[in-house]
C-alpha cells in the first residue's frame, strides 16, 4: 500500500529538467499535459456519476462520492478553463471517455460498495503517479500549473485514502479488479495525451 501523504515532486531547483534531443517542445509538453488533465477530469467526473447512479441519494455511501465527484467538478473547471486560456485543443475521444467513465462507474457500483470504492483507489493511485510525473517535469515558469497540479493530486489521495477506509481493499478480487482499472487508466492516459 502508498503512504497517505503525497511525496513532494522534486524542486525544479534541486534537479532542473533538461530537454533532450527527441524531447517535444516545450509548448507541445504542456498542450499534451492540459490536455490529458483536463480528459482525466472528465473521465472521473463521469465514473462518479455512473457509480450515483447506481448508488442513488439514500445509499450510505452516497455523500462521501457526492464529495468526491464534487471535488472532480472543480478541477475539471479548472482544466477547461486552462484549455481556453492557452488554446489547447482537448482530446478527440472525449465522446469515448462520456461513456467508459459512466459505465466503470455504474458497473463497478453494481458489483458492491466496496468494488466501487476499489474503482476510486485503482483510478486515484494511477493519477497520483500521472500527476507526480508532471509536477517534475514542470519549470519555474510553470509554477501556478504546477501549484494547481500539486493541490489536485493531494485531493486524488485523499479520494484513495477515504475508498481504503470505505473496505476497498475487501472487495472480490481486488487485485484483479484494480489491476485491470489500473491498466486501462494508464492507456486512457496516453491516448489522451496524443489524440
Amino acid at each position: 500500500m502508498k503512504e497517505n501523504q503525497a511525496t513532494a515532486a522534486p524542486d525544479s531547483a534541486e534537479k532542473p529538467h533538461h530537454r533532450l534531443p527527441g524531447d517535444l517542445p516545450k509548448e507541445e509538453e504542456l498542450a499534451r499535459m492540459i490536455r490529458v488533465d483536463q480528459a482525466g477530469e472528465y473521465g472521473a467526473r463521469r465514473i462518479y456519476e455512473g457509480q450515483l447512479a447506481v448508488m442513488g441519494r439514500n445509499h450510505p455511501n452516497a455523500a462521501t462520492v457526492k464529495h468526491m465527484h464534487e471535488q472532480e467538478l472543480r478541477h475539471l473547471e479548472t482544466f477547461d478553463r486552462l484549455v481556453c486560456e492557452r488554446r489547447v485543443r482537448p482530446t478527440a475521444l472525449q465522446p469515448i471517455w462520456h461513456v467508459a467513465g459512466f459505465a466503470l462507474g455504474a458497473a463497478t457500483a453494481l458489483m458492491g460498495d466496496k468494488a466501487a470504492m476499489a474503482c476510486t483507489v485503482a483510478v486515484e493511485e494511477v493519477i497520483d503517479e500521472h500527476y507526480a510525473e508532471q509536477s517534475a517535469r514542470l519549470e519555474d515558469d510553470e509554477s501556478d500549473l504546477r501549484d494547481t497540479i500539486e493541490e489536485f493530486r493531494a485531493e486524488e489521495l485523499e479520494h484513495r485514502d477515504t475508498a481504503l477506509e470505505h473496505g476497498a481493499a475487501q472487495a472480490p478480487g481486488y487485485e484483479v479488479l484494480s489491476a485491470a482499472i489500473k491498466t486501462g487508466s494508464r492507456l486512457a492516459i496516453w491516448l489522451s495525451q496524443r489524440v
